[in-house]
């Protein structure tokens, strides 16, 4: 027997409960949800401010180790204001790109996962 055309009149199975539905009524599940989530995001920035922090941080222990790196000049600046003046906007720029950018990866597959049915 061939059927070249679907079921209409057949109930359709319920779906069961979205995560949005979880979330939205504060059931277990869903606090499950927003946890997951916020420990993501907060590892995320822990992890990026950490990094940006360190390499601010090491560059006195760097000059304090290496204090001839401290004669060398970079357009007319020593080494070390060039470092923390003009070098250090665009690390943290990347930085903060980076993070928007891992973040909305984040919320994407977070909402993914939610939606999914």
């Amino acid at each position: 027997m061939v059927v070249t055309s679907p079921r209409t009149r057949a109930p359709r199975a319920r779906r069961p409960y979205s995560g949005t539905r979880e979330i939205n009524e504060q059931s277990e599940l869903g606090a499950v949800y927003m946890r997951t989530l916020i420990r993501a995001q907060r590892r995320l920035g822990l992890s990026v401010c950490l990094v940006a922090c360190g390499a601010l941080g090491l560059l006195p222990l760097l000059f304090a180790i290496e204090p001839d790196l401290g004669k060398f000049r970079v357009l007319g600046l020593g080494l070390p204001w060039f470092l923390l003046c003009v070098a250090t906007c665009p690390m943290l720029l990347l930085a903060g790109w980076f993070y928007v950018r891992q973040a909305e990866r984040s919320e994407r597959e977070f909402a993914e996962l939610v939606e999914r049915p």
